[in-house]
This record gives structure tokens, C-alpha cells and sequence, in this order.
């Protein structure tokens, strides 16, 4: 039989549960950590502006920029925020996904996804993948593994540029051209291979195909001698809020599979869709 859990009844008769503070109910200020709830809110709107630099932030928060550059090293010493030297840029880091991540395993998408992903993998004998957009990038949320020796492996946490991976492009297709040019415009598009997409002409009609067919191909644009197919996961809206896709070498994922396997990918991406009670626009 499960215990109850111990409470105390002071003087005045209200009951109280073990372990909080008399002042538990009490959200003044004189009850918060103000810096704390500084590094909370400059965190916070870090990530709604996806990325930007002291300047900006500070400008953005009416902050000082010399107390904003102290929260932002302390949260970056536990990654929870990133900087990019070469753009002079700070975003969220991926320390925020690993502690968020221990919410998302009780959340519909990443428990949902699972089972998918599995059956996924089985299907197609590579490995399968889940990601959501973050800022300009991908950010890998849960994985299926296959058994080959050789595959591809993204752990959870892991990020890569959205027009150069599967799921990224996938996204990409549900966006507007005028979305897809300021992303370009926004960030050093780099090119991995002579196979990476890099301006906003080739992006936007490589999104049009994707749409066409219903799932996106990175075709050695990442690396050298691996595939990956990717379809999206539509909520309630409409929205892409995420990707599912299967990674894997051009050895296995030959030219002759590409359109089965996608078949394949872009109908657990459905199936995903309909679990979480979404619908895919149009």
C-alpha cells in the first residue's frame, strides 16, 4: 500500500506538505532570485529570437550589456547557451535540449515517435530519425538504430544545418520562399559537399520538389557517401513541428530504393501525424 505522504498542521490549522517553505504560495519578489530570473528571461528571449549579438540582446532587453555578457558565459559554461566567434552571435545552447529533453520523454511527440521510428528502421533496415527545427538548424530529438555496422548516427542533442540534412529540408518545404530566402540571408550557408544546396533559388526549388513527391532527399549533401530521406510531422494546425527521416550509405539507400523508401518514410510521418491528432495542410 503506497504511504501517504507526511503533512504538518500548524497552529493556524491550514495543512502543509512536508519539504516546502511557509512562503510557498507566496510569488513575491522578495521570494524570487533575481538573478536568476535575469539568466531565466535573457535565456527565454534568446530563444525566441532564434540568435543575436550582445548588442542586439542587450538593446532587445534594455540590459546592460556588460551584466548580460556575465549571464550569458555562465550560461554558456553549462551549455546553456552557445557563441559563435566567426558571427559574433549567441543562441541556445544544446545543454537547454538535455535538461528540456528530460520533460520531452514525458511529452506525446517524442513517446509518440517512438514506435514509428522503430518500425521505421525495420522496414527499411536504416537507421531512423527524429528532428525538430531549432533557429536555422536541426535538432535531433530520438533515434532507431539499425544493426549495420555502418550507419548513421545523430544522438539526441545533436545539430545540423537545415539545408544540408533530410529533416531540414523537409521543413524547409512548408515554408514560404520569402522564409527560406531570409533564412539563407540570416546565416553562413555552407557548403559541405560539391552536392550542397547553398542559395535561395536552389533551396526554394529543391522545396518544390520535396513537396511534389512528399518527402525530401539529402543526397551526399552533408557527407560524402550517405543518404537521408525525411518526411514532416504536421500538428493540429497544420504546422510542421518536426521530421521523421531514415539515414544511411548510398551503398545500401541506392538510386532504385529512393522512391520506395520514401514511400515508406512519408507514410510513418502520416501515421505520426495522425497519432498526435494533426493534419497536413491543404
Amino acid at each position: 500500500m503506497q504511504r501517504a505522504e507526511k503533512t504538518t498542521v500548524p497552529a493556524g490549522g491550514v495543512t502543509r506538505a512536508r519539504g516546502r517553505p511557509k512562503a510557498w504560495h507566496d510569488k513575491t519578489e522578495q521570494n524570487t532570485i533575481k538573478a536568476l530570473d535575469r539568466a531565466l528571461v535573457i535565456l527565454q528571449r534568446l530563444g525566441d529570437l532564434e540568435e543575436a549579438t550582445l548588442t542586439e540582446l542587450a538593446a532587445d532587453l534594455d540590459q546592460s550589456p556588460a551584466t548580460l555578457y556575465r549571464v550569458l558565459t555562465t550560461l554558456q559554461f553549462h551549455d546553456f547557451a552557445t557563441f559563435d566567434e566567426t558571427r559574433q552571435v549567441w543562441s541556445v545552447g544544446a545543454g537547454a535540449f538535455l535538461t528540456g529533453a528530460k520533460f520531452l520523454r514525458g511529452t506525446s511527440l517524442v513517446e509518440r515517435a517512438r514506435p514509428f521510428l522503430r518500425r521505421l528502421m525495420e522496414a527499411t533496415g536504416e537507421t531512423a530519425n527524429l528532428g525538430v527545427a531549432k533557429g536555422h538548424d536541426v535538432l535531433f530529438l530520438s533515434q532507431a538504430e539499425t544493426d549495420h555496422a555502418i550507419r548513421a548516427f545523430f544522438p539526441p542533442g545533436t545539430l545540423s544545418p537545415m539545408h544540408a540534412s533530410g529533416i531540414g529540408k523537409a521543413l524547409l518545404a512548408q515554408r514560404s520562399e520569402a522564409q527560406i530566402k531570409r533564412m539563407v540571408s540570416a546565416r553562413l550557408v555552407e557548403r559541405f559537399t560539391e552536392h550542397t544546396l547553398t542559395t535561395a533559388e536552389a533551396l526554394i526549388a529543391d522545396a518544390e520538389v520535396t513537396r511534389g513527391r512528399g518527402y525530401a532527399l539529402d543526397g551526399e549533401e552533408k557527407n560524402i557517401g550517405m543518404r537521408c530521406i525525411a518526411a514532416p510531422v504536421f500538428d493540429v494546425f497544420g504546422e510542421a513541428i518536426a521530421g521523421l527521416s531514415i539515414s544511411g550509405p548510398v551503398a545500401r539507400i541506392t538510386d532504385d530504393r529512393i522512391d520506395e523508401i520514401g514511400a515508406q518514410v512519408r507514410h510513418e510521418a502520416a501515421a505520426l501525424t495522425a497519432a498526435l491528432g494533426g493534419a497536413a495542410q491543404g
